[in-house]
């Protein structure tokens, strides 16, 4: 009987499993973890491991809490779930299945950085094509940023170096923080309604993504993406990007960067002022050389050495030149009068009186002609039509008529043409040249033929 005091593995495990599921707390327990030994199920389960640095738990979402998720889970992930803890009986595991989960932390903050990219990308505002171009050399310079913070003073640090007659005017505001993106879209509208500036820098420096999150929000974007002057976006460090960066019009990893985009090196322009004008002194003495060659070119031609003669020369010339135009001018006149003289001998040849005359004449003949012809072929379609008016009174019924026959007719107004087609009592009446006959049938006595 000693033996009975021993259990099964599996009466244990069922206990065990008992004992977990009627535990209200192990029912509903909220966990952070990190995602290890991520593995998605071709039927849409998920299967992976919750750890933290000392302990780990297996955990399964099905398929129907899974498609609720709004991010794909992956292996080193930091989530918050909520689930219920059960025993896995087969392997005598406790594991936990998952009802809800989402990321923890910066998770949260990514997703909704990636969410708010894709919808502005989508609405065109981070199209290349409608990025306003830099100033070579902005004069007026408005920068949006703390007053105390070190991205000012590099910026002033820069400007200043490079570029001394830079006028820059701060604009200060919130970087982080509760109110940061509403200070910072209000203060790129108040920089719009001033016509001077010719480019703003908006920036901070660096810090982590709670830090920099004013930059990822809407309002930020849409201010800098409606700003009529070119903004040059200065947020955090190179590796740092953030909403405003992909908005704004020139990207600067770093406010140093920014102000080496606004404005020129004094240096490089002094380089290149020398440049140009040595470039120019060149090409004025050149121009000079060319001259003076050409200068005395012309001093050792034949017009500047004999100009009376050249003179001369010429007026001989022109004397040349009238008499060609004189002798041209009077061989056209002379053409004409002879094409002139040619028509007129064919007019007169022609006489065109005369062809009006005979054509006249002609034209009355034809006149006479075609009415003789016409005169004879009415005569004679006239009497056709009397002829054939004759034929049609010998034909007539009513002629025949005429003589003392008539036409019987049923009552169905049919032409009665045969003793047969009537019976005695039957109606009939009879059509004579001047009128109609009533009649009723009161014998009928059918013809005898030979045969």
């Amino acid at each position: 009987m000693e033996n009975e005091r021993y259990v099964s593995v599996t009466k244990l495990t069922r206990y065990i499993k008992q004992l977990l599921e009627t535990n209200g707390q192990l029912q509903h327990v909220w966990l952070r973890g990190e995602i290890s030994n991520y593995k998605r199920h071709s039927r849409g389960h998920l299967y992976l491991t919750i750890k933290d640095k000392n302990a780990r738990i297996r955990a399964v979402m099905f398929a129907g809490n899974a498609r609720r998720l709004t991010f794909e889970p992956e292996d080193g992930m930091k989530v918050l779930i909520q689930g219920s803890v059960a025993l896995y009986e087969p392997y005598g595991e406790y594991q936990i299945y998952i009802r809800e989960m989402e990321q923890d932390g910066l998770g949260r903050l990514y997703l909704a950085y990636e969410a708010l990219k894709k919808k502005l990308q989508a609405e065109g505002m981070f199209d290349e094509t409608l990025k306003k171009p830099l100033p070579k050399a902005a004069h007026e310079i408005a920068i949006i940023t703390s007053p105390t913070g070190a991205a000012i003073r590099d910026l002033f640090t820069t400007i200043k170096r490079r570029f001394p007659a830079a006028r820059l005017t701060v604009f200060p505001v919130l970087v982080q923080g509760a109110g940061a993106a509403a200070s910072i879209a209000a203060a790129i509208d108040q920089a719009n309604r001033y016509t001077r500036f010719d480019v703003l820098i908006v920036g901070r420096g660096g810090g982590s993504i709670e830090d920099l999150w004013a930059f990822n929000e809407e309002i930020v974007a849409h201010a800098i993406f409606q700003s009529q002057i070119p903004v040059i976006s200065a947020v955090g460090h190179e590796t740092d990007f953030t909403i405003a960066d992909f908005v704004a019009d020139k990207r600067a990893p770093t406010p140093t960067a920014a102000g080496e985009f606004a404005v020129p090196s004094r240096i490089e322009l002094q380089r290149r002022l020398a440049q140009t004008e040595s470039q120019l002194g060149q090409a004025v003495r050149g121009k000079i050389r060319e001259a003076k060659n050409r200068l005395e070119h012309l001093q050792q031609s034949y017009a500047f050495r004999y100009p009376a003669q050249l003179v001369l020369q010429k007026e001989q010339e022109c004397d040349r030149l009238i008499e060609r135009l004189r002798g041209a001018f009077q061989m056209t006149v002379q053409r004409k009068r002879d094409r002139l003289g040619m028509v007129e001998r064919l007019l007169s040849q022609s006489k065109p009186n005369q062809l009006v005359a005979r054509a006249k004449e002609r034209f009355n003949d034809r006149e006479r002609q075609l009415a003789r012809s016409f005169s004879a072929h009415f005569k004679q379609k006239q009497a056709l039509f009397e002829h054939r008016i004759d034929q049609l009174n010998h034909l007539s019924p009513l002629k025949i008529m005429g003589r003392g026959y008539g036409l019987a007719f049923d009552k169905e107004e049919h032409l009665i043409k045969s003793v047969r087609a009537i019976e005695p009592g039957d109606m009939i009446n009879l059509r004579m040249h001047d009128g109609s006959i009533d009649c009723q049938v009161w014998g009928i006595e059918e013809a005898k033929t030979n045969e």
